[in-house]
């Protein structure tokens, strides 16, 4: 092994060992500027169901907000396995967010899959733009005090999700 593969190892480590809290899936990808900040604010919007949302609600409780839409191929996948694990765990509070151009295809991407946690059609890509979501679907998980402690996009899988959440269910 080299000398500067043997200090590339370590520094990876490193910041494995102290950027991530213990838990957590090792594959937050891509590296995201939200990681380990706090979730940004979603105000006055209105859930799919017509129930008003606004983030001052999830004050103190772990958080999944996923983004996804009808177009999106890898979301045939990771919306069925978000609904599963929304299920099993009732303490995390889970969010979708669409962003398909109009409502009618938000509402029709939510029946086919059964979702039922709240989802929220992002008309305008506002809340898509607060998150910096580059690409679909994406996921953010946070912990109790609202920061952001796992990204998963394409090729996030349903145990990396799972995993993620039961962490935020079991922290601080």
């Amino acid at each position: 092994m080299t000398r500067g593969a043997l200090f590339g190892g370590i520094v990876a480590a490193v910041v494995v060992a102290c950027g991530r809290p213990a838990g957590y899936p090792a594959s937050v990808s891509p590296p995201h500027p939200l990681y380990g900040k706090p979730m940004p604010e979603i105000h006055h919007r209105t859930t799919l169901d017509g129930q008003p949302f606004d983030s001052a609600q999830l004050a103190g409780k772990p958080v999944l907000v996923k983004f996804f839409a009808d177009y999106c191929v890898p979301c045939r996948e990771t919306l069925p396995a978000a609904q599963r694990i929304h299920e099993a765990h009732p303490d995390v509070v889970f969010l979708g967010i669409d962003e398909d151009e109009s409502a009618e295809t938000a509402q029709s991407l939510a029946k086919r899959y059964g979702l039922t946690f709240p989802v929220v059609h992002d008309e305008s890509n506002v809340l898509s733009g607060r998150f910096r979501v580059s690409a679909l679907p994406m996921t953010f998980v946070t912990d109790r005090t609202g920061v952001v402690r796992w990204v998963g996009a394409d090729g996030q899988t349903e145990a990396d999700l799972r995993s993620a959440v039961e962490t935020a269910a079991q922290g601080p």
